[in-house]
């Protein structure tokens, strides 16, 4: 999974102490990685809604961020500065 920023999620949070600090739904202790390898091994949302305790909602939420963060064009890049050989 690519390495998104979720601490601009608002369906998730770290918490310090709470499974090393991974990603998980509010309040819970479900990791939100949990969500993609579910759904990668072939698991609907209902199955995992049923399996994890969690409402379609926070899973929905926690999907389109991931979609949004993935269509987001990359940061723009500072030009590097042109070097001359005769001025190193």
């Amino acid at each position: 999974m690519a390495n998104l920023d979720w601490s601009q999620c608002p369906a998730v949070e770290s918490v310090p102490g709470r499974l090393s600090g991974a990603w998980v739904f509010k309040d819970t202790r479900m990791p939100v990685s949990t969500v993609f390898e579910n759904l990668e091994s072939g698991a609907t949302v209902e199955e995992i809604m049923e399996w994890f305790d969690v409402t379609r909602e926070q899973i929905v939420a926690v999907l389109e961020f991931a979609a949004r963060s993935l269509d987001a064009p990359p940061p723009a890049t500072r030009p590097m500065a042109s070097v001359d050989a005769h001025t190193v």
